[in-house]
């Protein structure tokens, strides 16, 4: 009996932390290039979730995005960014003729806002997605650095290729092409896939090396959401 008692305990636990699906009640909303509900999955070789303390800066509202990030960025002109992830590691450089979204991003590195975020979103043969998570963590991120802001728009002529990195947006019927300050997509190609991207979405950096590690992100097997069934975790970290 003792024996019977001590199989079924151990078959509970190792059921317990089976990588499951599962869709949760406290997910943010899902952003993306063409809006999309998803749901996620446990990710057995997920990290701890960690806590991060934000620097003492007022929230980003609409009202004070603009000057707020011009200052930021003032103060903060670093480019180069580092992403990694249990595939492998990414190196971003942004470009300085998007001011805005080159500060919110460095902003959100610094603030540890994508740590234990995800890229959320995968299409092979097109773009892969990060930024959002179903983490209760992520939620209290965004509330505490400005949850309601957007970033204006940016498109200076620069259109979306191969390793390009762009702001997603809330949604798609956005007439001011304002960017969704917290998720951002690599794209991946073809060309003949641009023509709804070139002049709605901001292209504000570059991939310059790991695009292999974009590429096995891109065709991991999905929900019908677009959402990878095992997460892929983001650590994001300035490098200069």
């Amino acid at each position: 009996m003792r024996v019977l008692l001590a199989l079924g305990i151990l078959v509970c636990f190792v059921s317990s932390c089976e990588d499951t699906k599962k869709t949760s009640v406290e997910k943010t909303k899902t952003t993306s290039v063409i809006d999309e509900t998803t749901t996620s999955t446990n990710d057995s070789s997920s990290q701890e979730i960690s806590e991060v303390t934000l620097p003492e800066y007022p929230k980003i509202t609409e009202e004070n995005v603009v000057e707020f990030l011009t200052q930021y960025g003032q103060e903060n002109p670093e480019t180069e960014v580092k992403i990694t992830t249990r595939l492998g590691t990414i190196y971003m450089s942004l470009y300085e003729d998007t001011p805005l979204h080159r500060a919110n991003f460095i902003y959100l590195v610094k603030s540890g806002y994508f740590s234990d975020t995800f890229f959320h979103r995968t299409v092979p043969k097109f773009i892969i997605q990060g930024g959002n998570s179903d983490l209760p963590s992520t939620n209290k991120k965004r509330a505490d650095i400005g949850a309601t802001y957007l970033l204006p728009a940016e498109i200076n002529g620069r259109n979306h290729s191969y390793g390009s990195v762009s702001g997603a947006k809330e949604y798609r019927e956005n007439p001011d092409k304002k960017t969704m300050p917290f998720e951002f997509f690599i794209f991946l190609g073809p060309q003949t896939s641009t023509k709804h991207l070139n002049g709605n979405y901001t292209v504000f950096g570059k991939i310059t090396k790991g695009m292999s590690v974009v590429e096995k992100i891109a065709v991991l097997e999905t929900d019908e959401g677009e959402w990878p069934l095992q997460n892929v975790y983001i650590t994001a970290e300035i490098v200069k």
